[in-house]
């Protein structure tokens, strides 16, 4: 007796939701510039419209952060993300005159994006958009901890789009666990998108698709004897208290010049800083890194709870803690990454050797990520970006919003791309033109050979009609088949005709398969 294989529970679901997928991402395709952004301006309004909801909802379900914070990173990657791309085309060919070469986008296909729990439903939000910006299909897999607001969140959106004109299915959401793996192997996923912990990282690596992840930050943030030390303060503390600290974007590690620490210091604590030493240092040490390693349970909370775990109290005006320690070294705790609004401070004799710090603190973790520096000395901001290994450096900005380009005119993202030093696939902030890929039309160089007249040629169909529902199984009911009401600003290359040829080629198959089996 042959031995009978049993698939995982859900496989069949995963495998169904990739077919979706795929379907819609051809359909989606051939969309012109026109339909795609009336496309995505309705996905981020409707995102945009609900982002304090969504906020509170986060807070509510993860346990940490704050809401208002939440509310402005959701509003930052609705509407505002689309604000900076609403003219950006990513569809259009682009024709090269002189070098006689055209560029044809192509979208990926299928995205299978990961997101956090720290920063939900931003991530969620600036994922879907890039995919729709780019007319790719995408899955959505939301950390376990934030599952029920992500899945409201991608329905929001992915209702509103298919309401302006988008395939069904070209938004979808993953609500299983056990699916995760499934469809990180299938090889009909095209591009993985990974912003979490380094394990997620890693197994999108290891999924035999193509992917892109982050690494872990570690900011070190120099202030050297020519900053502004009130506005470096006020910047810092707004900084890593925002949010609570969760972005990866956070400071961790504070290096002052000596010159400078003690009034450093004093602004510091204007600012709603509290200076954790003696005793209570060891006590938060211990309380936040017990056996050595960062406690989950600290992610997100706030200065007096961490204080009050620590055995502590502290004003309730406190918005972060400054824990001060010698060196910079891998023994300890608080040289590594912490989200949460503590902040690791280390004093230098010279800038030089705060740079010789910074470099220490990536050596920990933290390479390839972002850095910061409070300086008005041209030299030393050369100096410490061109030593420290990071792929952004801020300046004169608080560096959670600020690496995030939020506060800076970096391309905004929940996704930080740390590149080789950081062992990423992407260098960049992610942003939507790594999510295609160009053909490129390259004509004979020689002078002789007219370049063929392609400017204004446009390959992509004009929207008219409706767009089909995706086809249903050759079992289902008439009603079934047509229950689903048709939406307007298809583009033409689907037809009804296409879906009834879809339908009689799926029943075909199962036909050929009945009478094998039989």
């Amino acid at each position: 007796m042959s031995e009978v294989l049993i698939e995982p529970a859900g496989i069949p679901r995963g495998r169904a939701m990739i077919e979706r997928a795929e379907w819609a991402a051809r359909s989606f395709a051939t969309y012109d510039i026109d339909s795609v952004r009336r496309i995505c301006d309705a996905a981020a309004t409707a995102l945009a419209v609900r982002a304090q909801e969504f906020a509170d909802k986060a807070v509510k379900e993860t346990g940490f952060g704050v809401a208002e914070h939440k509310r402005i990173k959701n509003e930052a990657c609705s509407t505002g993300l689309w604000r900076r791309y609403n003219d950006h085309d990513y569809v259009s060919p682009i024709v090269d005159e002189e070098s006689k070469i055209a560029h044809i986008p192509r979208p990926a296909g299928v995205i299978f994006a990961l997101t956090p729990s720290t920063n939900p439903v931003a991530t969620v939000s600036f994922k879907i958009l890039l995919a729709l910006m780019t007319r790719n299909a995408i899955v959505i897999s939301p950390h376990p901890m934030a599952k029920e607001v992500c899945v409201e969140a991608v329905r929001c959106m992915a209702e509103a789009a298919e309401a302006a004109g988008a395939p069904s299915g070209i938004v979808q959401v993953v609500e299983s666990v056990p699916l995760i793996t499934a469809l990180m192997q299938d090889p009909r996923t095209d591009v993985i998108v990974a912003t979490g912990g380094t394990p997620v990282v890693r197994a999108s690596y290891s999924s035999g698709n193509p992917a892109m992840g982050v690494g872990p930050g570690n900011v070190p943030v120099l202030v050297d004897a020519t900053a502004d030390i009130k506005a470096a303060a006020q910047r810092i503390v707004a900084s890593k208290s925002f949010d609570n600290s969760i972005l990866c974007t956070n400071e961790s590690v504070l290096i002052a010049e000596e010159s400078v620490a003690h009034a450093l210091r004093q602004a510091l604590t204007r600012a709603g800083a509290y200076f954790v030493e003696g005793e209570e240092l060891n006590k938060l040490r211990d309380a936040v890194f017990p056996d050595g390693h960062f406690d989950v349970a600290c992610i997100g909370k706030d200065a007096s709870w961490l204080a009050e775990q620590a055995g502590f109290r502290v004003p309730r005006s406190t918005k972060i803690l400054v824990a001060p320690f010698d060196l910079v070294v891998p023994e300890e705790p608080l040289a590594h990454e912490k989200l949460c609004p503590i902040l690791g401070m280390v004093v230098v004799p010279t800038a030089a050797r705060g740079i010789e710090s910074a470099r220490a603190v990536l050596r920990i973790t933290g390479s390839g990520h972002s850095a910061s520096v409070h300086s008005r000395d041209p030299d030393l901001i050369m100096a410490y970006s061109s030593q420290v290994p990071v792929l952004r450096v801020t300046v004169n900005v608080g560096n959670s919003l600020g690496s995030a380009g939020i506060e800076t005119n970096l391309a905004p993202t929940m996704t930080i791309g740390t590149g080789f030093f950081g062992r990423s696939s992407v260098g960049e902030n992610l942003e939507p033109k790594h999510l295609i890929n160009h053909t490129r039309i390259a004509v004979n160089a020689d002078d002789r050979e007219p370049m063929p007249a392609l400017s204004g040629l446009n390959p992509w169909k004009p929207p008219h009609g409706s767009v089909p529902a995706y086809p249903s199984p050759s079992n289902a009911t008439e009603v079934t088949l047509t229950s689903r009401p048709a939406q307007s600003f298809a583009p033409s290359v689907s037809t009804s005709d296409d879906v009834r040829d879809e339908i009689r080629r799926i029943i075909i198959e199962e036909l050929q398969t009945m009478i094998k089996e039989s």
